[in-house]
């Protein structure tokens, strides 16, 4: 079924493969739950629907399209969906969804890609976004999760002078916790071993609970290492609830706003399925003649496990560059990502440890009285992940101004705006003005003028 053998491959190295892969990426079991529960979420609830989803969706990578690629809630779309969509810490009056409606616009983007696959007009829409901006928004991605990473580890701190400045250490324990999982994980990173980012999770979560023990500092509370999961109806099926409001903003003063999430939603998850696809293959030697065989059940399956996703209650479930430890260890076939998505399901039961785990520490409250959390033992993670995603701008031809300035300018929006969706609208802006100003019209899809145009009148009319 899996054609282990014209693979050269044996069902031993499929499995490790698959376990390889599952430790790689299951920091975002750890993670998911934490950043979605800024928006209102119940984390319990996330954390269930993030296995499910991620599971289901590796499952039918495995069974019909048989590559070793795993799936889960990407990095950088689950912080869109708070921060942006959301609208999570920004200012009053800003134009924002609720997370029912977030999950909503996400089912419909996975039904959008599913049909789009399915007829074979993805591919032509995805190729008419330029290399550059999609260079300069995965750097620029990487770049805002960074930013959160440093803000929830405790590293930097608001200022009225500068906005922004970096903390005391005097006292400051939950940074120096924070520095801890970051050197550990970066030197296994360095060591090139696999699961570096869990193990970097684990040792900051041991060094936490010692000194909250040792110094009596607020720290981890012990909820369990297992138990029967639940939670799952307190997000399961609420898109459903969000899809009437959606449409009702779809067709007011704010649809253009709403027309330009759907837009940012669709093509951050082509983007990354597809970048991720091509990835993986290449490195598992299964492109043929610069083609991917079965690519469309391969988005298929991709684009199903977003709309389940967003049925059960998580942000966009995407294709995991992670994958590639999996095919290091041998992975060439789909039994991998099985052997992942089972995993994923046998991790359910482990619910009130990842939730201890990436439980907030109480560093002081606010003027309104809310808690100030802060998060030592995820905070490493984010900072290595968006480290890893800058590398996509030495695909940038910075010889040329109309295509350097646009990523730039795309690349370093999204942290000092503090969102996704400002860096990628300034982006496009920017590139279809750069290419209209300097007569080179026709280097700028007709795409690209379409939705500078949208994102501009978005502005107007958002102030």
């Amino acid at each position: 079924m899996f054609e282990i053998k014209q693979r050269g491959s044996r069902v031993g190295h499929e499995v490790l493969g698959g376990l390889t892969t599952f430790m790689a990426m299951s920091y975002i079991l750890v993670v998911q739950p934490a950043v979605l529960s800024k928006a209102g979420m119940d984390p319990h609830a996330v954390f269930m629907a993030t296995c499910i989803s991620a599971a289901i969706g590796s499952i039918l990578m495995g069974l019909l399209a048989n590559y070793p690629i795993a799936l889960a809630p990407g990095m950088g779309e689950n912080f869109f969906f708070v921060f942006t969509l959301c609208g999570v810490g920004a200012a009053s009056g800003v134009f924002k969804l609720t997370w029912q409606e977030a999950l909503a616009l996400t089912a419909i983007a996975g039904l959008v890609f599913l049909l789009l696959s399915l007829v074979g007009f993805r591919s032509r829409l995805l190729n008419a976004i330029p290399d550059a901006l999609k260079s300069g928004i995965a750097a620029g991605i990487g770049l805002f999760i960074a930013l959160i990473g440093f803000e929830w580890g405790n590293i930097v701190v608001h200022d009225e002078s500068t906005m922004i400045k970096l903390a005391g250490m005097k006292g400051n324990y939950v940074a120096g916790l924070t520095f801890l999982g970051l050197a550990v994980t970066l030197a296994l990173t360095a060591f090139r071993v696999r699961g570096a980012i869990l193990i970097g999770i684990l040792a900051t979560t041991g060094a936490t609970g010692l000194v909250g023990w040792i110094c009596g500092v607020p720290g981890l509370k012990w909820m369990g290492l297992a138990g029967m999961p639940h939670g799952l109806d307190k997000t399961a099926g609420q898109f459903l609830w969000g899809f009437g409001t959606l449409f009702e903003k779809l067709f007011s003063r704010n649809g253009a706003d709403v027309l330009a999430f759907g837009f940012i939603v669709l093509f951050m998850v082509m983007f990354d399925t597809v970048g991720t696809l091509v990835g993986v293959a290449k490195r598992a030697g299964l492109m043929y003649q610069g083609h991917l065989p079965k690519a469309e059940r391969a988005l298929a399956a991709d684009a199903a496990a977003t709309v389940i996703g967003g049925a059960f209650g998580t942000s966009t479930v995407t294709s995991y560059i992670e994958s590639i430890t999996g095919v290091a260890s041998g992975a060439r076939t789909g039994l991998a990502a099985v052997v992942t998505g089972l995993c994923l399901l046998a991790a359910l039961f482990f619910q009130p440890l990842v939730l201890m785990i990436g439980g907030g520490i109480e560093v002081g409250r606010y003027s309104w009285g809310d808690p100030i959390l802060r998060y030592p033992i995820i905070a490493p993670a984010l900072i290595l992940v968006g480290a890893l995603m800058m590398r996509a701008i030495r695909d940038i031809e910075w010889d040329d101004p109309t295509e350097a300035l646009p990523a730039f300018l795309s690349m370093v929006a999204m942290p000092f705006a503090y969102s996704i969706s400002a860096g990628i609208a300034i982006g496009f802006i920017s590139y279809a003005f750069a290419k209209l100003v300097t007569g080179r019209i026709r280097q700028c899809p007709p795409i690209v003028y379409i939705f500078a145009v949208l994102f501009v009148v978005q502005y107007l009319i958002s102030g």
